[in-house]
């Protein structure tokens, strides 16, 4: 491999997350961060990986898309700037993520992950990729603004949907030197986990969709200076924790959550919610009886926080599905390994919100397994493992290794049973207003493992203070504006904005061409995509088809 002489030279560390994009600059003579960027939103439209995985296959000619490639570039460019870094001096690039966005950035065939069936695939044509750990240039990535020589680094994938971040997550966290029965999870839009008893590993993907990222919640957003990032309750109201410019929580005001009202203001004003605030919202509401599943018993319904955020009872079934989906793919994996879910101990909480959460409020609400006696925060491990790639390519080897050795040992949860008759009672609890001890019951009568009815006073060891512990010495830049502009004419249109006034995300807008015909414009970036749909559903002349939109950008 061509490198720097004497680790002379920068290089890039990038993780291509499913809601966004995370990446630092990294002197390679000193092993020192330069600094920071993260996205605050992913390009494509779309709440989760398979929103933008359909985006991609309906944009392709033969399973490769131009514009989902063209748009992932473009956001990785514009982060490589708000880096600041002279970039005639990068000469190593190293990525990290789960399979399809990989595949989307480096161009390739992506059909053959959209269908998992082998015979689908052979009817079609479809050849499943290569996706193994390799080194080659910048110059193979159309339209990337880095040296054309530079090292690209590629760690592999373990199967169809378990790719580099999952690995990440179990070498970062020291899971692999555990004696002890271990499970770490990656919390976000696809929750990657991992349970390890003894030798025996199984890895699985569960789509959460974006609720524990903040997104798909009315006031929701990422992990991004403003957001309300945990709550502490004060007498019978709460004390808002708001994320500042550092990322480090602060005291926001303190709110009664049945009116509203301010009673004390708070350092730091509040712009949203991440998925840690809501997870801590749900986590105390239940305790407090605010929350009585699935509905909020304040008068107006709602639960209020500072600065005006509220959480509506929608967005609460859309954390429930979430929490619901992780808690489902726990007792999935403990049913292949042949092992009670009450028998893990050690559990690891990785990414942005498995880090920001208070941990015991997760596992008061199921996002970590209630017998766990030990819980590790331990940040964004796939950036973590791109960084270690680019000041350490040798480690490429050991990566490819662990991943071949897993490869045999994943668990597809789309055809797994248990998962299937777990989360049928996930929604059930959550949006149905099942009672825990049904739930309880349904589970011992369905042969799935056991749970643990009552969490114990775990021991929480947060590794990090946030999930990235080092912006570098140009601190973080945080990249607004990414994606684009979709554009589409829809016959019959009457400009009524009802799709518009219907939109979740803000992504929807009226504007008009040269002869005053109506187009119809999404914020590819804001918009939900196909798991949503609402502008479609609402529209009153039924002449809206959000296919129109596909590939169509301004």
């Amino acid at each position: 491999m061509r490198g720097p002489a004497a680790g002379a030279g920068i290089g890039i560390a990038l993780d291509l997350g499913t809601s966004g994009v995370r990446g630092q600059a990294v002197d390679l003579r000193s092993g020192e961060i330069l600094a920071t960027a993260i996205t605050t939103h992913h390009p494509l439209p779309g709440g989760n990986v398979m929103d933008h995985l359909h985006f991609a296959v309906e944009t392709s000619t033969d399973g490769v898309s131009a514009v989902a490639h063209d748009l992932m570039i473009d956001t990785v460019n514009k982060v490589i700037r708000s880096l600041g870094v002279e970039r005639a001096r990068v000469c190593r690039l190293a990525i990290c993520g789960n399979p399809i966005q990989l595949s989307l950035f480096q161009g390739m065939e992506i059909r053959d992950l959209a269908y998992a069936g082998k015979h689908k695939r052979e009817s079609l044509g479809v050849a499943v990729q290569a996706r193994d750990a390799r080194i080659g240039r910048v110059e193979e990535i159309a339209g990337l603004d880095l040296p054309a020589q530079a090292d690209l680094i590629v760690p592999p994938a373990v199967a169809h949907e378990i790719g580099a971040d999952a690995l990440a997550m179990m070498i970062e966290s020291g899971m692999l030197e555990r004696d002890e029965i271990a499970l770490v999870t990656d919390y976000g839009t696809n929750a990657e986990m991992a349970l390890k008893v003894g030798d025996r590993i199984v890895t699985g993907s569960a789509a959460c969709g974006p609720a524990f990222e903040g997104q798909a919640i009315a006031y929701g957003m990422l992990a991004a200076p403003g957001a309300i990032s945990d709550l502490v309750r004060e007498a019978a109201v709460y004390r808002n924790l708001v994320l500042d410019e550092a990322m480090l929580p602060a005291p926001g005001q303190l709110v009664d959550p049945h009116t509203g009202r301010v009673q004390a203001p708070g350092q730091v004003q509040a712009r949203g919610i991440t998925g840690t605030g809501v997870m801590a919202v749900i986590a105390l509401g239940l305790e407090d009886g605010l929350l009585q599943l699935p509905k909020i018993s304040s008068a107006d319904g709602k639960i209020h926080l500072a600065d005006g955020v509220v959480l509506s009872q929608e967005d609460v079934g859309e954390v429930g599905k979430a929490i619901g989906a992780a808690r489902a793919g726990h007792l999935t994996l403990a049913a292949e390994l042949g092992i009670d879910l009450e028998e893990v101990k050690v559990a690891y909480m990785a990414g942005a919100s498995g880090t920001y959460v208070d941990a015991r409020k997760a596992q008061a609400i199921g996002m970590v397994p209630a017998s766990a006696t030990t819980i590790y925060q331990i940040g964004n491990t796939s950036l973590m493992l791109a960084r270690d790639l680019v000041t350490r390519p040798d480690r490429l080897g050991e990566v490819e290794g662990i991943a071949r050795a897993l490869r045999a040992q994943h668990c597809m949860f789309a055809e797994a049973p248990v998962f299937k008759q777990a989360y049928v009672l996930e929604l059930a609890y959550w949006t149905e207003g099942m009672p825990w001890e049904m739930y309880l019951k349904f589970i011992k009568r369905m042969g799935l493992p056991p749970l643990r009815e009552f969490p114990g006073d775990a021991e929480v060891i947060r590794l990090v203070e946030r999930d990235i512990p080092d912006f570098g010495r140009r601190g973080l830049q945080v990249v607004h504006d990414v994606g684009m502009v979709m554009v589409a004419f829809m016959e019959g249109c009457t400009a009524c904005e009802t799709c518009r006034d219907i939109c979740p995300e803000d992504a929807v807008s009226i504007g008009h061409d040269e002869e005053g015909r109506p187009l119809v414009e999404v914020e590819s970036a804001r918009c939900l995509g196909l798991s949503c749909l609402r502008c479609q559903l609402a529209c009153p002349e039924r002449v809206f088809q959000f296919k129109n939109f596909l590939g169509a950008h301004a």
